[in-house]
């Protein structure tokens, strides 16, 4: 077994504690690749921003679970090189069994996500506590899910939202003892989160999604007061980086994200981590696209992996400071 604190990294307790105490959110970048974690890591070093590397099970899969390990290992003394060594966390997003759970847990994962959401309600229960049990042996910390997010990203997708109900939080979060929750409160995967008809426009002519049920958001906190909540599917679809993707031969249609005035309101609640990762993707895929289309003769995949590395790093120092106000919290 591996133990993620050999691997310099730390669980997501502490970095909860003083961000629902600081008002601010930390951010959660998937990753599959070299030049995805290179950006991740610079971005949050240059900003001095605390990072939860997520991995999901198709990332896994893709990369190798023996990489992922080391490559955690190696984000961790990047860091250092670069001059600032800042939390790193290693989370496992959207677990689905808890035999995945429990690979990763020795395997170095230092916080694990068990979604049982899509199952009823006891069995989200029964699953999460399952998973908890394990993990809390080894001081992991886990988070679970209350409400389904709709859209497609990686292996997880739903054709429609169920928001979180507040009047079941209490009891889960007794019966299954998670350290984090994430909610179900308008958010979805993927870079079509909402269709042009739930949107307005406003007086440039740009599609304004609804807003984000902060309602709910606000009761569960009166319900658990200081508990930890997360949100996923929390990209924004970048217009700017959705119009290289399209104008470099590109068609993305209706991709609608998240305003990000509604995500720095919701990292000054009891959201404390929120999940970001089709944004990086389309960052990846604009400078790529561009790259390809200005020079088609060239064939070394460092000349286009590397302006989207610097793309992607951009965008998450951005986000660190203007969004989820994670910078200089390290």
């Amino acid at each position: 077994m591996t133990k993620y604190k050999d691997l310099g990294l730390v669980n997501t307790k502490e970095l909860f504690k003083k961000a629902m105490k600081g008002g601010y959110a930390i951010p959660a970048y998937n990753f599959n690749n070299m030049e995805q974690l290179q950006a991740i890591i610079q971005a949050c070093v240059e900003t001095k921003s605390p990072v939860i590397l997520q991995v999901s099970s198709g990332a896994r899969k893709y990369a190798n679970k023996t990489l992922l390990r080391y490559m955690a290992q190696g984000a961790v003394e990047f860091a250092k090189e670069l001059g600032y060594p800042i939390p790193v966390a290693l989370h496992l997003d959207h677990g689905d069994t808890f035999e995945l759970c429990k690979d990763c847990i020795e395997n170095g994962f230092s916080s694990v996500m068990i979604d049982g959401s899509h199952h009823k309600y006891e069995e989200n229960i029964a699953l999460t506590k399952k998973v908890v049990d394990y993990a809390h042996q080894h001081d992991v910390t886990v988070e679970g899910e209350l409400g389904v997010l709709a859209g497609v990203e990686d292996d997880v997708q739903a054709e429609t939202s169920n928001y979180t109900k507040p009047e079941e939080v209490e009891d889960f979060l007794s019966k299954t003892g998670v350290d984090s929750l994430a909610i179900s409160i308008g958010t979805s995967h993927g870079a079509n989160k909402f269709k042009p008809e739930q949107c307005t426009r406003n007086a440039d002519g740009v599609l304004v999604p609804p807003m984000l049920r902060f309602d709910i958001l606000e009761e569960i906190e009166k319900r658990i007061p200081g508990f930890p909540i997360v949100l996923h599917g929390s990209s924004s679809v970048p217009m700017d980086k959705v119009k290289i993707i399209n104008e470099n031969g590109g068609a993305l249609k209706d991709a609608i994200g998240i305003p990000e005035d509604q995500l720095r309101k919701a990292a000054k609640s009891a959201v404390c981590k929120i999940n970001i990762d089709s944004d990086g993707r389309l960052a990846m895929t604009a400078a790529i696209r561009k790259y390809f289309k200005e020079k088609p003769s060239e064939f070394d995949p460092r000349k286009y992996l590397g302006p989207a590395r610097d793309m992607l790093k951009e965008l998450y120092k951005h986000k660190n400071v203007n969004v989820l106000g994670s910078a200089n919290q390290a």
